[in-house]
C-alpha cells in the first residue's frame, strides 16, 4: 500500500474511543465492563463506505440480516478456552442462529466474559495511532482464568485503511489456557451484506475463490471485494510469518464471516480424531499478530499479493 501519510487522532469517551484518520471517522473501539467482549465498530474505507455490519449495535439498517448476534463488527475471542466460549454471547435463537437458510447450533459450553481493565491510547508521529487495552478473561462463576492484551496499530492515506493487530493472550492466573479445537473463533470481521455471496467475492492467497475452496484451508491471506454503496472496494486480513501454525486455517463464510482461526482443526479436516487445540503454559503467553486493510477495487487492483509481500519483509 502506498505511504500512510494521513494523521491519526483519538477521541477518548468513557467506555469507547473513536479513531480518526486524516480528520475523518474510521471506527471506534468499543471496551465497557457491560459488554461481554470488546470489537470495533464500524470500519470504514478512505472514502467512509461502511464496510461491517452494523447488526447486533444497531437495529435500524434495512435488510441486514440478524443471524449470530455474537459478530460484532470486528472482534478478537476464541470458543474454547478451557472449556468456556469467549466467543459466543448466551444462546440466540434458532432464528438468529441461522444463515441464508442453514442452522449453525450454537456452542453448548459456559459463557466467559473479557472484561476490560486499562486503555492506552498513543499518537506517534503523524502517520500512525496505537491503542493498547488490557483484559480478563472472567469465567461464568466470576473468576479470572488469565488476561488479555489487544493493541491496534491504525494507519491510513487517500485510498487505503491499515490495522495492525496484536493479540496477547497470558496463563497468568496459576493454570495453563487451552485454546480448544472448535471452529467458533477466532479474529473475526463480519462484512456487509455486499460483500456477501453473489455479490462478494472471496479470494485467497492461493488463488482460490469462494467458501467451498478456502473454508478451513490455510492460506496466507483472504480478501472480500465487491461494490458497496456504489464503491468498488475490499478487505484483506494477513496472517503473520509468526503466527502459530502459519499459514493459518481460515473459517471465513459466504454469509459475511471472515475469521482466521487457527485451531478448528477437526471441523476443518472433518476429522474428529484430530486436535488443533494449543495450550499456553503458566507464565506465559500466546501472540497472534494480523493485518487488515481496506482498500479501493478489488484484490489484484489494490495490489494485495504484492501488499502482503511487503507487510512479511517489514514484520
Amino acid at each position: 500500500p502506498a505511504a500512510a501519510v494521513d494523521p491519526v487522532t483519538f477521541q477518548p469517551h468513557a467506555d469507547s474511543v473513536d479513531v480518526l484518520i486524516g480528520g475523518k471517522p474510521f471506527t471506534t473501539y468499543y471496551f465497557g465492563h457491560d459488554l461481554p467482549k470488546p470489537y470495533l465498530h464500524p470500519l470504514r474505507t478512505a472514502t467512509g463506505t461502511v464496510v461491517t455490519r452494523g447488526y447486533p449495535m444497531r437495529e435500524d439498517i434495512p435488510g441486514e440480516s440478524r443471524d449470530h448476534p455474537h459478530h460484532r463488527a470486528m472482534f478478537f475471542a476464541h470458543g474454547d478456552i478451557n472449556g468456556i466460549d469467549f466467543w459466543g454471547e448466551g444462546k440466540p435463537s434458532k432464528q438468529q442462529e441461522t444463515a441464508n437458510g442453514v442452522l449453525y447450533s450454537s456452542e453448548s459450553l459456559p459463557k466467559g466474559r473479557t472484561v476490560f481493565r486499562t486503555i492506552d491510547p498513543v499518537v506517534t508521529g503523524a502517520g500512525q495511532g496505537t491503542l493498547r487495552a488490557e483484559f480478563n478473561l472472567v469465567g461464568p462463576d466470576g473468576k479470572v482464568i488469565g488476561s488479555e492484551t489487544q493493541e491496534y496499530t491504525f494507519r491510513g492515506d487517500a485510498s487505503t485503511r491499515i490495522i495492525d493487530c496484536t493479540f496477547t493472550t497470558t496463563a497468568d492466573h496459576g493454570k495453563p489456557l487451552k485454546f480448544g479445537d472448535t471452529k467458533e473463533g477466532t479474529f473475526a470481521i463480519r462484512v456487509v451484506k455486499e460483500l456477501q455471496k453473489p455479490a462478494g467475492k472471496m479470494l485467497n492467497s492461493d488463488g482460490n475463490v469462494g467458501e467451498p475452496a478456502i473454508w478451513g484451508k490455510r492460506a496466507n491471506w483472504v480478501d472480500y471485494s465487491s461494490v458497496v454503496g456504489g464503491e468498488a472496494l475490499g478487505i484483506a486480513i494477513f496472517d503473520n510469518p509468526s503466527n502459530i501454525k502459519h499459514p493459518t486455517y481460515w473459517h471465513a463464510r459466504d454469509y459475511g464471516l471472515f475469521a482466521v482461526n487457527p485451531f478448528g482443526e477437526h471441523d476443518f479436516y472433518n476429522d474428529p480424531k484430530r486436535d488443533g487445540s494449543v495450550t499456553v503454559a503458566v507464565g506465559k503467553s500466546l501472540i497472534l499478530r494480523y493485518r487488515v486493510i481496506i482498500h479501493h477495487g478489488d484484490a489484484a487492483e489494490a495490489q494485495v499479493a504484492e501488499a502482503y509481500l511487503q507487510y512479511v519483509r517489514t514484520k
